[in-house]
């Protein structure tokens, strides 16, 4: 299968990283208004370096596409990639709004073609594992969850990170990752409640769900945090809990409710070491699906949850009251 990769700056090298190491997957071109920034990530996974979208289609005619481009543009690209009867793996979010979003959904199932968000958390081992006890009764039935997410003030080429016309600010951009998980693991959230706080080179946000029979998760993230990128969550059940935090040693804690003959036992069950980092199986599962026709594990509908929750959260924040979810 042949891909193509717009946009060149971290994901997209990413991306091309990963690509050069997949087999069945034939690099087809990577194009960017930065013909340098192109040259590097084109050198890295073996092809050609663009700086026209159309000139590098009409020269590679690729089977399917990675927009790896700001947010703002996801909804351009994606619509003339499906106009021309192309595959998408886009980026998240897949747009600014729901209805953008359910806009580039219509056009490529009209065109017949694929739609993949790149919501790479579902592909991270330790998120995967504790999705699977969640939903396997492990931990008992799952109540309530907590789910952090601190990195510094993400720079972008032009400063569109700080734009909130173009990137959406944290929630959008960065709590994003969070919100789907809490959704794959708890479905559609009845309301949302949001406390933003923005300042110069700083965006922070907590933000409650509430699901159905009572259930709620808590979600912070953070643009400008002066520590290591940190990733944490945890999902307490009726008979468990499981906990996660990138900056401990271990990789995954798991502690069941004990029976009296094992009371205080823990059960610990850190994730095996990857081959690939999970881009590089997020790629693959997508283009998999593309050959078999199967569903994705993350679906359009669900990138368009994903962003109406980030949404609601916004305008929870404005009103200083819950928001229903609309979609």
């Amino acid at each position: 299968m042949k891909l193509s990769i717009i946009g060149a700056g971290t994901m997209g090298s990413v991306y091309a990283n990963n690509v050069a190491k997949m087999p069945g997957v034939q690099p087809a071109g990577v194009c960017d208004l930065d013909e340098s920034r192109a040259r590097m990530a084109a050198d890295v996974c073996g092809t050609n370096a663009y700086t026209s979208v159309d000139d590098m289609l009409a020269a590679e005619q690729p089977d399917v596409v990675c927009v790896c481009l700001p947010t703002y543009l996801h909804k351009e690209y994606v619509l003339k990639l499906a106009a021309q009867g192309i595959h998408v793996i886009c980026e998240k979010p897949i747009a600014l709004n729901a209805e953008d979003a359910k806009e580039m959904q219509e056009a490529c199932e009209r065109s017949g073609v694929r739609l993949f968000i790149g919501h790479v958390v579902r592909f991270f081992p330790n998120y995967v594992d504790a999705l699977k006890r969640a939903h396997s009764g492990h931990i008992g039935k799952a109540g309530m969850m907590h789910l952090k997410r601190y990195g510094s003030y993400p720079q972008g080429f032009d400063g569109w990170y700080a734009d909130m016309g173009k990137s959406g600010g944290v929630v959008m951009d960065l709590m994003i990752h969070d919100i789907d998980f809490a959704c794959a693991a708890m479905g559609k959230p009845e309301s949302v409640f949001a406390k933003i706080s923005r300042a110069e080179g700083m965006d922070y946000a907590q933000v409650t769900l509430k699901f159905s029979e009572g259930r709620m998760a808590s979600l912070t993230a953070f643009w400008g945090y002066p520590g290591p990128f940190t990733t944490q969550f945890e999902i307490v059940g009726t008979q468990g809990v499981v906990r996660f935090d990138s900056n401990a040693i271990q990789s995954l804690d798991i502690k069941v409710k004990a029976s009296e003959a094992e009371a205080g036992e823990a059960v610990q069950v850190p994730s095996s070491p990857a081959n690939h980092d999970p881009y590089y199986y997020e790629v693959k599962h997508f283009i998999e699906c593309i050959q078999s026709g199967e569903q994705a594990i993350v679906t359009a509908d669900d990138a368009r949850l994903a962003v109406a929750v980030a949404l609601a959260a916004e305008q929870s924040n404005k009103l200083g009251q819950p928001v229903e979810v609309s979609i």
